[in-house]
């Protein structure tokens, strides 16, 4: 992992938050081409959004990205581009939380913080036999206190890695080593053969499905798009005109759902087969329906008409790229050729 042994509190900082929602054979990817972007925190706040969001693209979670940007800015504003070396300040930044507040504070200052990640919470259930859910508020506070209490003091860094990389290789989540753990005569979980209910968690929250219909709008080798408003998902990022279905019904059948009024003066050309995105607590399907204007489209004023090829130097979310990308990308040829 690239960033393992890193001292520097803002390539500490882009890893923690990569890392937050995202794999860590993913992370590598966009840890490197994040900071081949942007190699300093002065380099972060100097950008545009859409200049974030753009290497951003594909993993999600947006709010990141945004409170990264913020973030970088607040530093170069009141800290004169350095990277606070204080927990206190670190926390009190957008966009931080007491883990990635610990994570840099122990890994870049060598800070007496305990991190506690996923790997931490189940090492110290597993071991001492702790039955609180780990994401509920008595259980964070219980596992805060208990990982403060193991910390070694005179050497936190090293201490905080240790024990994040052995819930990783060998108290693993599923088959766990344990005939290897030096730990075993010790731990509670084992003794009482519980290792597969620990650590514990409160229900998982239903996941939600979305129907997602995009309009693409052809005229005179151009697309049209426009920019995601609102506190919804994919917030600040470009679409095609959007219209969202309540049903799958409907979604099967979306000449049924559009209104026929919305569309004068357009051709249909194509409807796409369905693509479908997995996010955390939701899963959404897309498809679009393709038309070729030949008068006003409803709402212009809040479109911006690009070719295919200036579609790159926008932010758009992963499920309509899918769209792009597949059925989407004969459609997009021919306008080239427009």
């Amino acid at each position: 992992m690239p960033w393992k042994e890193e001292k520097s509190a803002y390539r500490i900082w882009v890893s923690e938050i990569i890392l937050q929602q995202t794999r860590a054979e993913q992370g590598i990817l966009y840890y490197n081409r994040f900071l081949s972007k942007f190699s300093n925190i002065n380099e972060l706040a100097s950008a545009s959004l859409e200049d974030v969001y753009r290497i951003w693209e594909g993993l999600g979670y947006y709010s990141r990205a945004r409170n990264m940007h913020e973030t970088a800015k607040e530093i170069v504003k009141s800290h004169n581009g350095i990277f606070p070396s204080s927990y206190e300040t670190i926390l009190s930044l957008k966009g931080i939380g007491p883990y990635t507040a610990a994570a840099i504070s122990s890994f870049a200052f060598q800070l007496p913080f305990a991190v506690v990640d996923g790997n931490v919470y189940r090492v110290l259930s597993r071991f001492f036999g702790i039955d609180k859910a780990t994401d509920s508020s008595e259980g964070k506070k219980t596992f805060a206190l208990l990982a403060d209490e193991c910390l070694d003091l005179s050497s936190p860094h090293i201490y905080n890695q240790a024990i994040m990389d052995f819930g990783a290789t060998v108290c693993k989540p599923e088959n766990p080593q344990c005939n290897v753990c030096p730990f075993i005569k010790k731990c509670i979980a084992f003794k009482k053969n519980r290792i597969d209910e620990l650590p514990v968690k409160t229900k998982k929250k239903k996941i939600k499905t979305r129907y997602f219909l995009f309009l693409l709008y052809l005229k005179n080798g151009q697309v049209a798009i426009e920019k995601r408003v609102g506190n919804d998902i994919w917030r600040n990022l470009f679409q095609f005109p959007l219209l969202e279905i309540s049903d799958a019904y409907m979604f099967e059948n979306p000449l049924q759902a559009v209104d026929k009024n919305l569309i004068p003066q357009k051709k249909l050309m194509q409807v796409t087969a369905a693509v479908k995105q997995q996010l955390t607590h939701r899963l959404v399907y897309g498809k679009a329906l393709v038309y070729k204007a030949t008068g006003k489209v409803p709402d212009s004023k809040q479109l911006l008409w690009v070719s295919p090829d200036e579609l790159k130097n926008y932010p758009l979310p992963r499920l309509l790229h899918l769209l792009i990308d597949g059925e989407l990308k004969s459609v997009m040829d021919q306008e080239r050729n427009a």
